[in-house]
Formats: C-alpha cells, structure tokens, sequence
C-alpha cells in the first residue's frame, strides 16, 4: 500500500472510567481507537508492520506498562508507545524514554496533550513505516526492468509489450507527456529480433521545417545548396533496426506525406535522388495527444494515422497508477543518490505528504525530477500542515464558536438584542465569548 494514511491507536488502560473518557477524546479528534483493558488482550494484535501507535497505563495488574512496552519493541522496536503515568511514576517514566518509550503523559493529563502526543507518535510511525517501503521498492526496482510498477496498467503493458515485440510490426504509443513512450518503444526494440540492430530516435517535434525533410530521407550530392556530398537520412540509418518518430502528432503536413509512401511501400527517396532505395524497418510512433481525434479534426493525415495504427498501445499516467509512485520514487532516489556520490536519504514528512496528494501531472519525469531534488535538500512542496500542526480541539471549537456569532453579528447588522435570540445564550456568555474570542461587534454594526 502506498504511504497508509490507515492507522489506529491502542489505548490500553484497565480504569474504565479513563479509558471511555480518553477514548472520547481521540475520536473527537477524527483519531481511530482500539480499546483494550489489558496488555494481555492488546499484544496479540500488534505486528511489525503495525501502522499506529499504543498509549498505555504504567500501573496495571498482569503485564504492566513498562513491560509491554518491552515486548513491543521485541516485535518492531519503531512503534511509538506513549505511557500514563501518575505523579509517583515520573522518573520510572523518565527511565522508559531511555529504554525507547516515545513520549508519557502525567495524570490528570489535558485533552489537547493527549491529541498532540498521539498525532506526534502516528506521524512518526507512517514515516518509518514509508522508508522501509523505499528501501524495500529500491531493492526491487531490478527485478521489475525498466517499465518499473506492479500496478494492474503496468503489468499488462509489460506482457503486451514482450507479446508485440516479438511480432515486428509498426506500433503506435499514445501517453501525456512524462509517461514513458520512449522507453517503451526501446523495449519494443531491445526485446525484439532487431535487437543487434540500429535504433534510430527522431523528434518530429523538434525538426525545423526547413530541415526535415533532410533529416529523414537525407539527399544526393550536389542537390542541396552549400553541401557537395550526399547525407544519409534517419530513415534509412534505421534500415534492418527499428524507426522511433517521436511526437509524430508535431510532424508537418509535407513530411507526413512522404512518410505515408515510406511506410505503405518500405521505400525511402533522398532529395535529389532519381531512384528510391529500399528499407528494412520496424516504424514505433508516439503521440502525446488522440491521433485518432487529431485525423477527425483534419489536424493530422487520416490516411497516416490509420497505417501507423496496426497496433495502438496507451501508457498510462500516473495518476491513474498512484500505487506504483512510491516503487518509481525509490529507484529514482537510488539512482540519485549515485550521481551525487552516495548521499544519505531519509524521507520527511513534508516529502511523504507531497508523494501522497500530488497529481503529477508531469507523469514519471516529474516524479523524477522530483527525488532528485528530495535528494539535494532542495525539495519544495505545497505548504500543508503537518498532522501535530493541525489546531487541538479546544482550538477548533473556539473557530467554530468565532465562526458562527461572526455570521450571525453579520445577519443582524451588529444588533446584540437580535443576536442574541438567534444564538440562543445569555447576554453575558454572548459578551464573555466575543471578549474572549477577541470579536468587536462594531465592526459587524451597520452604517447609515
């Protein structure tokens, strides 16, 4: 699973009363709880791949806090448990934060400490748990080749790919941009008999019209002006390979009809030439847009569209494959780390966010970019609050309190008789929350 966000905590406390009011607490807080009475019930459902965090009592009969704590660290020493204490056990748990506690909280404890204590420990854990992830799709990055993720859309690329491969016919690849076709088209290459053979890689979109008909079917001597020899085009350097024409949607109209003769009869003429020249090749065609709508719309030759349109393969973007970012993340970041001379990695929490939310609606080369940058320390992401930065509860209910006698001082022109009514409460509990909350009803009176 991609950077689990699915974490609960276990509250093990046998003082019943406590454990429903602590209970309440959390999931006030959008928090989720597992109640347990006893460490005896709670350890048989922690695992090393555990995804929250435990709070527990230290005084408890049977196994105790501090020795759960000790059991828990021997299944994964990196669950965080926060212990209970009361005044007496102070340094007992000063003592269990050297022995690897993650935090304890003093009864009579606040509701907010509770809340911040608890998201503190659920954000380290998913940290850990995503870095061992990393390192975990890193080691693997080989053995899925180089059309790296185990996502449904990617497992049925890779298969047809070795299936087309194989059969030496041209192949048109359609994907957004950033999603791989040309590593694609290479596989085709590599996989396939030609593999010994030459591949040739133009982009159409970057030929010059004035040049692009050179670059493709190259010209005899003498035929172009300030040259004497003749050129080889791209098109017949690929002759026994296979042919890439990169963004062929961006292939001018004139070009495109001299590419429809190349495919439909092997034969390419170079400019000035008096004879054609046979070729032997295996044309691959990618397009960052529909062809098939850009041939409706007279944007692109019907007649080329369909003979490059043997078999059509659509890479998919990556948000439509979310499971495989972390899997790319990780190769990326090893690949990285090599060329800035082996530097330490550890995910962050503000990284972790961005890997999770983002769009990446520059598919995997923005991805790429991405963990480079993440590798530098020059990471930039969205401002998001991190989970301990969101406001407590207390926090939240005094917005909500500001929020609705600002709407209605708004209502009611700043009338404090018509309020009042309206909000339902005194007159002074109406003026010892807007004191406190630091509202000036003259800002919401409204002026003749």
């Amino acid at each position: 699973m991609l950077f689990p966000t699915e974490q609960s905590i276990f509250f093990v406390e046998d003082d019943a009363q406590l454990r429903a009011a602590a209970i309440q607490t959390l999931e006030l807080a959008g928090l989720s709880v597992r109640p347990f009475a006893s460490a005896v019930e709670a350890l048989p459902e922690v695992h090393s791949d555990f995804t929250g965090a435990i709070v527990s009592d230290i005084r408890m009969p049977g196994i105790d806090g501090l020795q759960l704590l000790e059991r828990v660290r021997a299944i994964d020493p990196d669950i965080p448990v926060i212990l209970i204490t009361g005044h007496g056990d102070v340094a007992m748990a000063v003592g269990a934060l050297r022995d690897g506690a993650f935090d304890f909280l003093t009864k009579p404890f606040a509701a907010d400490h509770l809340v911040a204590a608890t998201n503190k420990a659920l954000e380290k854990r998913l940290l850990v748990l995503d870095n061992r992830r990393l390192r975990a799709a890193a080691a693997a990055v080989d053995e899925a080749g180089p059309l790296i993720g185990d996502s449904a859309p990617m497992v049925q690329l890779r298969g047809t790919i070795r299936q087309l491969a194989l059969a030496d016919i041209d192949v048109l690849v359609e994907g957004e941009t950033g999603t791989g076709k040309e590593l694609v088209a290479l596989l085709l290459h590599r996989l396939g008999g030609r593999r010994s053979r030459p591949f040739i890689a133009v982009n159409c979109g970057a030929l010059p019209d004035a040049l692009a008909e050179i670059e493709l079917f190259g010209h005899a001597a003498d035929s172009v002006p300030h040259t004497r020899l003749a050129r080889i085009g791209q098109v017949e350097a690929s002759s026994g390979g296979t042919l890439l024409l990169d963004e062929i949607d961006s292939m001018a109209p004139a070009v495109q009809t001299r590419m429809l003769r190349v495919l439909e009869e092997r034969e390419v003429q170079p400019i000035g030439d008096t004879r054609p020249r046979t070729v032997d090749l295996r044309v691959v065609a990618t397009s960052k847009t529909d062809l098939g709508n850009a041939a409706r719309d007279g944007r692109f030759r019907a007649d080329l569209y369909y003979r490059l349109n043997v078999v059509r393969l659509r890479v998919p973007p990556l948000r439509e494959r979310r499971e495989d970012v972390a899997q790319l993340f990780a190769s990326f970041v090893e690949a990285a780390k090599q060329q800035t001379g082996g530097k330490a990695f550890v995910l962050t929490d503000s990284v972790r966010r961005h890997l999770r939310s983002h769009d990446w609606p520059g598919n995997v080369r923005e991805l790429r970019n991405f963990a480079f940058r993440a590798v530098l320390g020059l990471a930039e992401t969205p401002d998001a609050p991190a989970i301990a930065d969101r406001p407590s509860l207390p926090q939240r209910l005094n917005q909500f309190e500001a929020a609705a006698i600002e709407e209605v001082l708004r209502t009611t022109g700043g009338s404090v008789a018509a309020a009042l009514p309206l909000l339902g409460i005194p007159r002074k509990t109406f003026y010892d929350k807007v004191t406190r909350l630091g509202i000036r009803i003259e800002d919401f009176r409204t002026r003749a």
